[in-house]
């Protein structure tokens, strides 16, 4: 009988027991995705500073501030032009049209546009987790990677500048795409490789620089999808199944060409777009020998940033023929060295995914093909820093499992390094709330760095301090004597100072340094030819201001104080009609009351006293001291 009773209470507990396991298998899984919002709004919480920095003075103005095509708004015209558009040196429409939403929104209150970033950035980091998880079902790492996206500080120049929305765009899409395609994996069809190439199609149209995605898909089927070799010995043992039907390597590539097509694509419109700005010449472009030594230094770089974030700057100077032998020997030794482990540690897939992931999605920003004059910069490490984090979190997890290391003590010692992170990118963020603190920090954390002492120069002269901004401009002309943008400062200041022909030798030097990039360097250069207009107007010499003039509009068309000056030599010059015009243009593109005065002060002139008295009524509207107005319009006129 004890027997016969026993039975029934072993099933009556065994009857029990399966919901408190549904119970707790679905608390496991929701616990991941818990962590996974905790962590996006750890994120939103470190960023949030950033919401009331200013527009930083480097690409903010030709993204934003100063683009008339984004201050116009969202409109059809506005997508025309941002779809073909080369602007910037670069063929990216979404970035174009999520800037102009931007500015549909908020106007030039940065706060918005900084929001913006933020929000993206933790989309960014869910979405990281979301793709991990589902083709690894590995909760632990998969969060472990998305946290250290995250929170690692060489991502907050990805998120705290403006101009790079780009990054976090292209980023969106690529995510995306990596999770479509795991989407389409699991049952192949027509629509969903249609959905993957959609959204690729998307990330190259915000930046080119997911270009490498094709690349990463193959790693993908290699681990964790395992859809390449799944026959292979490591999946036959029993160890693990792989999670597709096998492939072989042949078919997997034939299966993205249509990929590749997109990739070729985008490699020529943004070899055309570099190209046609001349961001790809000028005296600055390096010989391919310089640029590999660059390249492989670089990589090793890279890796110090991942695990010591220190001295991150917004900009490293190319060191171009300053590398050492012994530098550029122990960088490539390392990297073969890394190399070789990963391939005889193949068994672990995840380590050879995560070391291409990384020396592969850099290669398009390594600088082997040379665009502009940094080294190396924090925002390209957005994407690749993914595939180093990728072996570190699953390493780590797979030595802790084989030394029967416990889970809160790995939760601990992970919760401390990320607070560490936290703490330093919680610094970083903090140098981008003032211009002059920015490139203050940049120029004490780098050597040589021309770019830096023009920005800084340029931030105190932003807050009036033109006596302690002309050291930094000198500086960068000493660095780099073809810097266009100091030798444009030291040029006004000389005007400033009445120096007119040293200004005048200035300017011409700009216009000569700029001349293999005259697309990408259009404001510079408008700037240079205007400024020059003036001065000449100041020595009387009216035949070469209007030359000056004429080549600021062609350089700059919506350059309003180029058309201003130009109406200024012709009304000295008594060519009265030709004045009025470009009154009228300039007033179009930047209305003021002193220039609607200038304009009625033509009208006048040549005896059109209706819209004379109709300009100076708009000017009326526009001032509360017409008077003081009246003085400026005189001023500019009797010079």
């Amino acid at each position: 009988m004890t027997s016969v009773r026993s039975q029934p209470k072993q099933k009556n507990r065994k009857g029990i027991q399966p919901p408190q396991d549904k119970g707790v298998v679905a608390s496991y899984k929701t616990r991941p995705w818990i962590l996974a919002l905790v962590l996006v709004v750890a994120t939103i919480a470190l960023y949030y500073p950033v919401s009331h920095h200013p527009f930083v003075n480097y690409d903010d103005d030709a993204y934003v501030t100063e683009n008339a095509h984004i201050r116009s708004g969202l409109s059809w015209n506005t997508i025309q032009w941002a779809f073909t558009s080369f602007e910037s040196a670069n063929w990216h429409p979404l970035t174009w049209v999520s800037h102009a939403l931007d500015y549909q929104m908020f106007q030039l209150d940065p706060s918005g546009h900084h929001e913006t970033n933020v929000g993206l950035h933790a989309v960014n980091v869910l979405l990281l987790f979301w793709v991990l998880l589902r083709a690894t079902g590995s909760p632990g790492p998969s969060l472990m990677v998305a946290a250290l996206f995250a929170l690692h500080p060489v991502n907050v120049e990805s998120v705290a500048w403006i101009s790079e929305r780009k990054n976090l765009l292209s980023m969106l899409f690529f995510l995306l795409a990596l999770g479509a395609y795991h989407w389409y994996a699991r049952e192949p069809r027509a629509a969903r490789y249609a959905a993957v190439t959609i959204l690729f199609a998307l990330g190259i149209m915000a930046k080119p620089q997911v270009i490498t995605f094709p690349f990463v898909l193959l790693l993908w089927d290699y681990w964790p999808l395992r859809r390449m070799f799944a026959g292979s010995e490591e999946a036959s043992s029993g160890k693990m199944s792989p999670a597709f039907p096998g492939k072989g390597l042949s078919w997997l590539v034939l299966e993205k060409l249509p990929l590749f097509a997109i990739c070729a694509a985008s490699a020529a419109i943004t070899v055309k777009a570099q190209g046609t700005a001349g961001a790809m010449s000028g005296p600055n472009w390096h010989p391919f020998s310089v640029r590999l030594e660059n390249a492989l230094v670089s990589y090793v770089r890279y890796i110090g940033e991942a695990f010591w974030p220190s001295n991150l700057s917004l900009y490293y100077p190319y060191q171009g023929n300053s590398l050492v032998l012994w530098q550029v020997v122990a960088a490539s030794a390392m990297l073969v060295v890394v190399t070789s482990l990963v391939l005889a540690g193949r068994r672990r897939r995840y380590l050879l995914v995560g070391w291409f992931w990384f020396l592969g999605t850099l290669v398009p920003m390594i600088g082997l093909v040379q665009v502009g004059n940094q080294a190396m910069a924090d925002r390209y490490a957005y994407l690749s820093f993914i595939g180093l984090f990728i072996m570190v979190c699953w390493g780590i997890a797979e030595w802790a499992r084989q030394r029967h290391i416990s889970s809160a003590n790995l939760v601990a010692v992970s919760v401390v390094a990320l607070l560490a992170l936290a703490v330093m990118t919680r610094r970083q963020i903090s140098y981008w709330d003032d211009n002059v603190k920015l490139w203050s920090h940049a120029v004490a954390v780098t050597r040589n760095n021309y770019m830096a002492e023009d920005h800084l120069g340029g931030a105190l002269l932003a807050d009036g301090q033109l006596e302690a901004a002309m050291p930094h401009f000198f500086r960068a002309v000493a660095i780099n004597p073809d810097d266009p943008d100091s030798n444009l400062n030291i040029g006004g200041y000389e005007q400033q100072q009445r120096n007119f022909p040293r200004a005048i030798a200035q300017y011409n030097k700009v216009i000569r340094v700029t001349q293999d990039s005259a697309v990408l360097n259009a404001g510079v250069r408008a700037k240079a030819f205007d400024n020059r207009g003036y001065a000449y107007r100041e020595l009387g010499d009216l035949p070469h201001a209007r030359e000056s003039f004429e080549a600021a509009v062609a350089a700059d068309p919506q350059f309003a104080k180029a058309w201003i000056g130009l109406g200024l030599v012709d009304q000295k010059s008594g060519n009265v009609g030709s004045a009025i015009q470009a009154y009228s243009r300039a007033m179009k593109l930047q209305p003021s009351d002193w220039g609607y005065l200038l304009l009625a002060r033509a009208l006048e002139q040549r005896g059109d006293d209706d819209a004379a008295r109709s300009a100076i009524r708009q000017a009326q509207s526009m001032t509360h001291n017409l008077e003081n107005a009246q003085r400026g319009a005189d001023r500019l006129l009797a010079q």
